[in-house]
């Protein structure tokens, strides 16, 4: 336990001192984190308007499952699955973008704060200082809103796996049969996804606006 721990942190470092590396040289270009910050919350963005649409297709595959009314029953069985898999690629985009998003803006607040302590013109420092909290207040309110849209994966998925498996191994009328009642429960969750992803999606787009003024 205590190895893989030390391994872990060793493998933490080193993505931290590769991030440190990219966000130097980028500075080198002019582009700074601030820019990155935005370029990476638009690719956030761009992977939850992919999920939803995703996850309806995803729905309106289950659909057809349960409307079921002759056909090959592995046709349709394959066809859930490859949407089922379809969503776990989306889902792991959209986890990975929200990572992206979080280890850039602790860089930029990090180095914000850090940077306060070098100004001699105390009221600019006060307006720098305005500035950062007014900044991390609406990113606090975003990346709240992006971690909520996040918690609304897993039910969905879960319930998606779930079905996919029992349909795998239950290739019959009386499968198709019980599924039916569990199309309630997937077109609520779902419905709850698109919402959450959609308020983070507005979000963003505050976020990004005030930042570009």
């Amino acid at each position: 336990m205590a190895i893989r721990m030390v391994l872990l942190g060793l493998a933490l470092l080193g993505l931290s001192a590769c991030e440190s590396a990219y966000y130097g040289t980028m500075e080198q270009f002019g582009v700074h984190k601030r820019d990155i910050l935005v370029d990476r919350i638009g690719e956030a963005q761009s992977a939850q308007q992919e999920g939803q649409q995703q996850f309806r297709d995803a729905l309106e595959q289950f659909r057809s499952v349960v409307n079921f009314n002759g056909g090959e029953l592995e046709e349709i069985y394959e066809r859930l699955n490859t949407e089922f898999e379809a969503s776990e690629d989306a889902a792991d985009n959209i986890r990975d973008r929200i990572r992206a998003v979080e280890s850039v803006a602790d860089a930029l607040f990090d180095e914000w704060t850090d940077e306060l302590e070098l100004y001699t013109n105390q009221s600019l420092r006060r307006d720098s200082e305005q500035q950062l909290r007014d900044t991390r207040a609406r990113y606090t309110r975003l990346i709240g809103a992006m971690h909520r849209a996040e918690a609304t994966l897993d039910p969905v998925l879960n319930s998606l796996r779930d079905n996919v498996l029992y349909l795998k191994h239950n290739l019959n009328a009386r499968a198709i049969a019980s599924l039916r009642g569990e199309l309630d429960n997937i077109n609520t969750d779902v419905d709850r996804l698109i919402d959450a992803m959609q308020q983070a999606i507005s979000e963003s787009d505050r976020f990004i606006a005030e930042m570009r003024q």
